[in-house]
């Protein structure tokens, strides 16, 4: 059915004002827009279907098609789904191992799930998660060399890539943008996909931390395929399709 045209107008107020704020509740859009928070439930799922807004509970968020939300924003994207997801992911990677984990959001529930770790030399391409965790008494943090994105403190170029194919780790716990119905792992930024690619041509054993936001966008840029992980940790909000590309290849399905 095609939307009214109130439905229409009301639904670029929220987008502008998303663009703005970066995130918006619906309880506080209804107020604004005064009306029924059902009424913006179907305002943001038309928005969502159009990928230009990323939904989490009670809530949405700007959602960028080219390039990288700031992080402040894509942190209130399922966060509680991301928590449960890095404390799961986390208890996956065993003491005294090798570790690299790649920046994101996610993958940075993960870290921060590792503060009780012990033994553990740990590489990230993320000063911001690097200050974040370097204070855990059982890690040994290390850093690229590199061009620092502003959005989100990943650091990107070859140097990075040259750094990480120096190591054989025991883990990589990786992150992606977006993943696509036919297993490829999608990314915005091609300097962070070589990064990726790295970090998984790099690691004994290979687990994606996405939560199930991904499997609704799309992104340009291919960092690898399903069949490259040894397990996939998501949550229950999943799509049909993915328990069986995980059979198929072979991989681990993991539900936090």
């Amino acid at each position: 059915m095609k939307p009214s045209r109130n439905a229409l107008v009301r639904q670029t107020a929220i987008l502008k004002h998303l663009q703005s704020s970066g995130r918006a509740l619906v309880d506080d859009l209804a107020v604004m827009f005064d009306t029924t928070p059902q009424t913006i439930r179907k305002d943001l799922t038309a928005l969502e279907e159009g990928n230009q807004i990323a939904r989490f509970h009670g809530g949405a968020a700007l959602m960028s098609g080219i390039e990288y939300t700031r992080v402040e924003v894509r942190r209130e994207i399922a966060r509680e789904e991301k928590e449960r997801i890095g404390q799961l992911t986390a208890g996956l990677i065993p003491n005294n191992s090798s570790v690299i984990i790649n920046s994101g959001t996610t993958t940075a529930a993960v870290a921060r799930a590792l503060e009780h770790h012990v033994g553990l030399k740990l590489v990230t391409d993320s000063v911001t998660l690097a200050d974040e965790i370097r204070d855990f008494a059982g890690l040994e943090v290390m850093v690229p060399a590199g061009v620092i994105r502003r959005s989100d403190g990943a650091i990107l170029g070859e140097t990075a890539v040259e750094f990480i194919r120096q190591f054989r780790v025991d883990v990589a716990v990786i992150g992606a943008a977006a993943i696509a119905k036919d297993g490829a792992l999608l990314d915005y930024d091609l300097r962070q996909a070589s990064v990726a690619r790295a970090i998984i041509g790099n690691a004994r054993t290979v687990i994606l931390a996405a939560d199930s936001t991904k499997f609704s966008r799309a992104a340009p840029v291919c960092i690898g395929s399903v069949d490259q992980l040894d397990t996939l940790v998501t949550d229950a909000g999943r799509p049909d399709w993915l328990q069986q590309i995980c059979a198929d290849q072979g991989v681990r399905l993991v539900i936090a």
